[in-house]
């Protein structure tokens, strides 16, 4: 039921939204010179990699580490936007509909985050698929603290439910819990 799930929401979103994704990429171009969408490997599944697709929100060129060791000036203009309203996911979708993430999950980390993986893989964090939002990301836990945040991960998937999934999507829709990026953040005040 959630593989269903996920793909008919992700269709029809993407279906209605293709003209606005359009604009979106169009912008991310004139703005800076590279492509609009950012590719980056992640770890998923099994802890296999995938290709993991946003739009870009930073200039080209920048440094592939984690988000929270990234430097504020490297983030465009119209990129602090789309990482405010978390925009900058959207493209995700198409993963979600390739099979490599779902709507709900634990969020896909890097293969460099040794850490984080090897947490996830001892609380068996890594037998679900990633996903574009999760119960972490609604208590405002990133990347910075990887113990704690595999630890939330193992938490939602042993309470894992449809309605429950519902909720978090619905949580993230409305914008509850989910902070502002540390490199918008740093932005702003800097």
């Amino acid at each position: 039921m959630k593989r269903a799930f996920d793909f008919a929401a992700c269709a029809l979103f993407l279906l209605v939204a293709w003209p606005i994704l359009l604009v979106i990429a169009i912008a991310i171009r004139l703005q800076s010179p590279g492509p609009a969408i950012f590719a980056q490997v992640r770890v998923g599944k099994g802890g296999h990699p995938f290709i993991c697709y946003k739009f870009r929100t930073m200039r080209a060129g920048t440094a592939n580490v984690p988000t929270h060791q990234v430097e504020a000036s490297s983030v465009t203009a119209l990129g602090e936007y789309l990482r405010r309203f978390k925009v900058d996911e959207i493209p995700q979708l198409y993963n979600v509909l390739a099979g490599d993430m779902s709507l709900v999950g634990p969020r896909p980390c890097l293969p460099s985050q040794a850490a984080l993986v090897e947490s996830r893989k001892r609380l068996g964090v890594l037998t679900v698929l990633p996903g574009i939002t999760g119960l972490a990301q609604s208590r405002d836990i990133d990347m910075t603290d990887p113990k704690r945040l595999a630890e939330v991960d193992a938490e939602y998937i042993r309470s894992q439910s449809f309605a429950g999934d519902l909720k978090l999507i619905w949580s993230t829709l409305r914008g509850h819990g989910v902070g502002v990026d540390r490199v918008v953040r740093d932005k702003r005040s800097g």
